[in-house]
């Protein structure tokens, strides 16, 4: 929780760049102690109208203090009680706004890059489904091991874990997601916390590591950390209700209420601290449950004549009650003499600090160059869209199955009145279905929101990376390659101009719509968090670009104080251009005689040729007619694209 670093915080950063990180002398996993002192966290609610708004502060933990030693550290308490947050404030992954007090790793400050060098195991799963438990462990080696480990030494280490986490059946084969079939819900939970011990963090954080688990699998991860614990490893992880079998693994036990400390001690002693304030666990009843009946005021370890007095108070007076609960348990621990035990080794550990500041600083950093880690996750990302049909075979499917259905209705166009028409149909169509295509790239920040978030303030990769990659991949599978075979299907079906220069232009202009659509599209749903609300925005944005692309509406007749709408309009710089490469050089006049015209239709007499039909269009007919839409549209996408890199960078990543 400072800017500074002291002589323990040093050799951490320092073993962080060798292959001994979280080692002691004898090569075994080796623990730190974290202590914390005065931890309080304040949060500023916002409520009312907009024209009235009003700020609140809430708080959420209230003047923390104690120990985690190595082995494992549970923090315990009921829905809304801090835990999550307390775990956050300790694993230094909560916005230091609103947050007081000193966080110290084995009696020296907490590093800045504490959250890069520690483990930390989400709730949810946050690895990639699409490969497999040995290639996302070399995933994490890859890019969280220093240069000085060799990759021999890299594949040892992934073996390793996989040994020890008990995955070795299942390390070749894929993690799973909702269309793959892949390893059990324990199984997944051991990837997760083999990620982290890639690198033999020196404390690992976990945040309900049972959720989603039947009682049995939740038993077994459980036991796996107890057995990890005891080698040496600092674990320290939330838990909502565990059972006994699970409780009676725990080492030390941290109970929050409200925020506020009413145990942290021994998980052994836990029942005999409470029976010597006055609540007694009945005899097989779950201590955790029971732990949470004393902090809710629910136990039956309250008097009868005080449960019957509670069950008359109305809601306020109830609430008012339980308050009280609350405050006496902390007043009964802070009068204990594990408090004072914990208080008298605190002042210790303060004693030997090196520095005394309060500056809190957050940094990231990387064990990595920058093209090691383009290369890496540019290859993850390739591999995860090529194994995840829904997203690269339905995409090539569905563009040409689009691309028949468009040749088949504007099939074998003709040189004459109604070429004229059917060319300006068939081209909006080309332009309208690339823009409304690349919806699907609205997924790609959102789906994956969650791991991105972990892996970037873990120190896995640069912004700058992932955003490459990203793009990239999509651009290459999702918009070139359905291009190129869109063109291929669509332009000889229709028969447009016969020339090699024209069908290349026709392959380049849709391609790079395609991209300036998707750029958009990135440039909407970078910050969005659900790809419904992504794909309404994105929808309405292109339709109102329609309107404005010059087909449905003439320009020239617009209002003045809404034709500049046109300068944003995507399918207007794509059909401008199209028409311009396949328009010039048509004569529609030369097969006239011929030419079925009803009565009083002249248009073979004043639109004879493409030229002049671009020209009743109100578009240049040259070369750089054509080209100055492509510049547009290379600068939209830049520009998008810039939009959405920010959007990113300035997103909030602290819980």
């Amino acid at each position: 929780m400072t800017g500074k670093v002291g002589h323990a915080s040093i050799q951490m950063t320092d073993d962080m760049n060798g292959s001994s990180i979280g080692k002691d002398k004898n090569n075994h996993p080796r623990g730190a102690t974290v202590s914390f002192h005065n931890i309080s966290y304040k949060v500023q609610l916002k409520s009312g109208l907009l024209c009235k708004r009003k700020t609140n502060t809430k708080e959420i933990l209230n003047d923390l203090n104690g120990i985690m030693r190595p082995g494992l550290n549970s923090i315990l308490g009921a829905t809304g009680s801090g835990k999550s947050s307390f775990l956050d404030i300790l694993a230094a992954r909560k916005d230091p706004a609103g947050l007081s007090g000193e966080i110290l790793i084995d009696g020296a400050p907490q590093p800045p890059n504490f959250k890069c060098i520690s483990g930390y195991v989400v709730q949810d799963d946050v690895v990639m489904g699409t490969l497999t438990v040995r290639e996302n462990f070399q995933f994490s080696a890859a890019l969280r091991l220093p240069k000085t480990v060799s990759e021999r030494e890299k594949e040892a280490k992934v073996n390793l874990v996989i040994k020890e986490l008990g995955l070795t059946k299942v390390a070749d084969s894929k993690v799973g997601t909702q269309l793959i079939r892949g390893v059990s819900g324990g199984e997944r939970k051991r990837t997760n916390i083999g990620m982290e011990l890639i690198i033999d963090p020196p404390v690992l954080f976990l945040d309900e590591p049972t959720t989603g688990l039947d009682a049995s699998t939740a038993y077994s991860v459980l036991l796996l950390l107890k057995k990890m614990s005891n080698s040496g490893r600092t674990i320290i992880l939330s838990i909502h209700q565990p059972r006994y079998s699970i409780y009676r693994l725990f080492d030390s036990l941290t109970l929050l209420s409200s925020g506020n400390l009413v145990y942290h001690g021994p998980a052994q002693n836990a029942l005999d601290y409470f029976e010597n304030i006055g609540y007694t666990c009945d005899p097989y009843n779950n201590p955790a449950d029971f732990f949470l009946d004393v902090i809710n005021g629910d136990s039956t370890a309250v008097t009868k004549n005080k449960m019957n007095e509670m069950e008359d108070l109305d809601s306020v007076e109830r609430k008012a009650s339980f308050q009280n609960n609350e405050c006496q348990l902390a007043e009964a621990y802070c009068n204990s003499t594990y408090y004072e035990n914990t208080k008298a080794d605190l002042e210790k550990i303060a004693q030997g600090k090196l520095y005394n500041t309060r500056l809190i600083s957050r940094k990231i950093t990387y064990s990595t160059s920058f093209f090691h880690q383009l290369k890496w996750v540019s290859k993850r990302t390739f591999r995860n869209l090529m194994l995840n049909p829904q997203t690269s075979v339905a995409q090539i499917g569905v563009t040409v199955f689009l691309a028949l259905i468009v040749g088949a209705i504007f099939f074998g166009i003709k040189d004459d009145e109604s070429g004229i028409q059917n060319r300006v149909g068939a081209l909006f169509f080309v332009v309208t279905n690339q823009c409304f295509s690349t919806v699907s790239a609205a997924e790609l920040f959102i789906t994956e929101r969650k791991i991105f978030i972990h892996e970037y303030i873990s120190g896995y990769y640069r912004l700058s990376v992932y955003f490459l990659s990203k793009i990239m991949a999509d651009i290459v599978t999702l918009r070139t390659v359905p291009a190129i075979f869109f063109t291929c299907v669509v332009y000889f079906m229709i028969g447009l101009k016969n020339t090699v220069p024209a069908f290349f232009i026709f392959m380049f202009t849709i391609t790079l719509v395609s991209y300036t659509a998707t750029a958009m599209t990135l440039a909407i749903s970078a910050d969005q968090s659900v790809v419904a609300v992504a794909n309404i925005l994105m929808t309405i944005s292109f339709v109102f670009m329609m309107i404005f692309s010059g087909l449905l509406v003439n320009l020239p007749s617009i209002m003045s104080w809404l034709a500049w709408f046109k300068y944003l309009s995507i399918p207007r710089y794509g059909l401008t251009a199209l028409q311009v490469n396949e328009f010039v050089g048509l004569d529609f006049c030369k097969n006239s005689s011929t030419s079925s015209v009803p009565p009083g239709d002249n248009i073979n007499c004043s639109v004879c040729t493409g030229e002049q039909f671009l020209q009743r269009q109100g578009i240049e007919a040259t070369e750089w007619g054509l080209w100055e839409n492509h510049l547009a549209l290379a600068i939209m996408t830049l520009i998008f694209l810039a939009i959405a890199y920010l959007k990113l960078r300035f997103m909030k990543k602290f819980s």
